[in-house]
Parts: structure tokens; C-alpha cells; sequence
């Protein structure tokens, strides 16, 4: 009996294509958050304090909804290697520009309606 239940948990891991692809997504969005987070708080702005946790209220969001379709620890994997491209895209820390041109409205909308995202990548990956 506990050895089919440590099958299912193992099987209950293992992400389709689709969830993957959704995740990758995801979590491009997680490290899009956490950056705008962490350079909010690095300002030591004060009057910035609220935004700066929203970012990091919503980076803990999508990391909860990517660990329902993959593993801790390929979501962690996933997450620092999102993260490191795009701080490795950025002139400086501090020019985030760029980044909430590319993922501040698409990612409001895919926390927002993560189902109709995830079934775009289930009907793309067909």
C-alpha cells in the first residue's frame, strides 16, 4: 500500500509538456517580480514599501501555482536560471525598464487567469 502511494506522489510530478511550457512562464514572471522586488526595497524608499511587497507577494504566488505542476526542486532550478537571464539582460540593477515593458501587464494577466494560460500551452503542445 505505501509503496503504490510513493508511485502516485512520484507519478503526481511528473509535469506534461504543457506544464511545463506554462511554468516556464510562470516563473519567468516569479524572477520579473523578485528583481522589481528587491530593487524596490534597495531604494530604501520608504513611500515604495507597499509596491515592494505586492512584487513579492506575487513572486510567492507564482512560485505556490508553478509547484502544483512540477517539483520544488525543478521550479527552484527553473526560477534561478529565469532570474540570472534576466538580471543578465539589464544595463544595471536599477533600470528596470525594460523588464515591465516585457512582463508587467502579462503577468498581472496570467496570475490573474492562470487556467486560460495553462490551456493555451495544453492546446499548443497538442
Amino acid at each position: 500500500m505505501t509503496l503504490s502511494l510513493v508511485a502516485v506522489g512520484a507519478h503526481a510530478k511528473q509535469a506534461s509538456d504543457a506544464e511545463i511550457a506554462f511554468n516556464k512562464e510562470v516563473l519567468e514572471c516569479a524572477a520579473y517580480y523578485e528583481i522589481a522586488s528587491d530593487a524596490i526595497a534597495n531604494m530604501n524608499a520608504p513611500q515604495m514599501a507597499a509596491v515592494g511587497d505586492r512584487l513579492k507577494q506575487s513572486s510567492q504566488q507564482a512560485v505556490n501555482l508553478a509547484k502544483q505542476y512540477q517539483a520544488d526542486e525543478d521550479v527552484q532550478q527553473v526560477l534561478a536560471a529565469q532570474k540570472q537571464a534576466q538580471l543578465d539582460s539589464l544595463p544595471n540593477n536599477k533600470a528596470l525598464g525594460r523588464l515591465m515593458g516585457k512582463y508587467k501587464e502579462p503577468c498581472k494577466t496570467l496570475l490573474a487567469e492562470p487556467q486560460k494560460r495553462l490551456d493555451y500551452w495544453i492546446m499548443a503542445t497538442m
